[in-house]
């Protein structure tokens, strides 16, 4: 039951940058807009789209399951400081929670790794 427990974690913490990365790319003139109004270059839009779809693609095939975590832990309290941090806003202070809460359960990856379904676990 461990195993199949890792394997629907892992699938629950990627689906929030999976579904994120595809809205950036079908929104994309939208993302540049928002980022540039926090003083972020709209050109940096692009290596965020691949993080948030090619990170939880590995997460969830467990390849490269601790480095991957660690990566996405560290660009979850990236954007938190950066994006959210008006914090008498409810909605942004929630965010901000959110991209924390985001980074610990990544550190849990980076420090268990991954179980049985994973590539990960295959290539032992």
């Amino acid at each position: 039951m461990t195993n199949i427990l890792d394997l629907f974690a892992r699938i629950l913490i990627s689906t929030l940058f999976l579904i994120n990365g595809i809205f950036k790319i079908t929104n994309y003139d939208g993302t540049v807009g928002w980022m540039e109004g926090y003083g972020v270059p709209g050109i940096l839009l692009i290596p965020a789209i691949i993080i948030e779809i090619l990170g939880p693609i590995l997460i969830i095939v467990g390849y490269q399951t601790k480095i991957t975590a660690a990566f996405l832990s560290l660009f979850c309290l990236v954007t938190a400081i950066i994006f959210h941090n008006e914090f008498s806003n409810q909605m942004q202070l929630t965010s901000f929670l959110k991209n924390i809460a985001l980074a610990g359960g990544f550190l849990f990856l980076v420090i268990n790794g991954s179980k049985k379904f994973s590539l990960d676990n295959k290539r032992k």
